[in-house]
């Protein structure tokens, strides 16, 4: 297999990503498989800790493409003339038809069996936030100067068709000899004033709500793409263990139940057996107190048969 032979085709030579403070920026690479076979991929970098590739690895099929995002991670301070040096290597190779993104091993990245690996490597650009228009305060000066200066012009003609003259500021003096004239020409400028106003804020609140919306949606973009995939299987790992540790928590509960039932009862069997006793007592103490002892009524009885044998004689 020829050397210079182009396996896949990168449309991107750099990683161009948006620099914001203690905020991700995502960066999505396309790989165009022009060839007939199937080309295995991988991503390295030289900044692991610092971004996350999904899907780092896969498969491409023939004539087809493939898409993988660089996220790079939220950065404390600026880095020094606004550059950095982390690199990206994006390798290639053929492997046979029919292999999945499960049947990937790195061997099939390894040069020492005589593979050709295609190599592209993109370096990493950063890129300025777009500036967003500010609105200013409502006293400020006025942004929309030529509509403010088109609705004057249209109030003057009004003015003048309705028969009142266009004045200059030289003719300010004769147009005040007549007061309902003048009167008129201030009412309609108070007015115009007012409108202009009006048309000069709306257009202002609506900018900043919409730029307020679009900077929402970018930080739960941000947001969504916040997890690796390693964070993800460490989660899964961990309910798992919880699921196990609910399992033996309740065991251990109905274990100490029964050991407290069996507690009870041998409780229970005690008292049932010291009242036998003390029961044994009181019988043996009401037996011993009524009557002689036997011993006692034999002694009295020989006794006895002797003095009357005494008598007798």
């Amino acid at each position: 297999m020829g050397v210079d032979r182009v396996l896949v085709r990168i449309q991107l030579q750099e990683l161009k990503f948006t620099f914001e403070l203690k905020k991700q920026s995502s960066c999505s690479v396309q790989l165009i498989n022009n060839s007939g076979e199937c080309i295995a991929f991988k991503v390295k970098t030289t900044s692991p800790k610092r971004y996350c590739v999904r899907p780092n690895t896969g498969i491409i099929l023939p004539r087809s493409a493939c898409d993988f995002t660089v996220t790079m991670q939220t950065l404390k301070e600026a880095p020094s003339d606004f550059q950095l040096k982390d690199k990206f290597l994006v390798q290639s190779t053929v492997v046979p038809y029919g292999t999945t993104d499960e049947d990937i091993v790195p061997s099939f990245f390894s040069k020492e069996n005589g593979r050709y690996i295609q190599e592209n490597k993109l370096r990493v650009v950063l890129v300025s936030p777009p500036t967003l228009p500010l609105p200013e305060p409502f006293n400020g000066p006025s942004i929309q100067k030529p509509a403010l200066k088109a609705f004057s012009e249209s109030a003057e003609t009004s003015i003048a068709s309705n028969g009142v003259s266009q004045h200059d500021p030289a003719n300010e003096v004769s147009d005040s000899k007549n007061p309902s004239n003048s009167n008129k020409v201030s009412d309609l400028k108070k007015s115009s004033d007012s409108i202009n106003d009006n048309v000069k804020h709306e257009p202002l609140h609506q900018n900043h709500k919409s730029n307020e919306t679009h900077i929402s949606s970018d930080q739960a973009f941000a947001e969504a793409d916040n997890m690796p995939p390693l964070v993800a299987k460490d989660i899964e790992e961990l309910r798992l263990k919880l699921g196990n540790l609910e399992l033996k928590l309740n065991e251990a509960e109905k274990m100490i139940m029964n050991l407290t039932q069996e507690s009870d009862a041998a409780l229970q069997e005690g008292k049932k057996l010291q009242q036998e006793i003390a029961l044994l007592r009181t019988n043996c103490s009401a037996r011993v107190r009524v009557g002689f002892p036997f011993l006692f009524v034999v002694y009295m009885t020989l006794t006895g048969l002797a003095l009357a044998h005494l008598l007798h004689l």
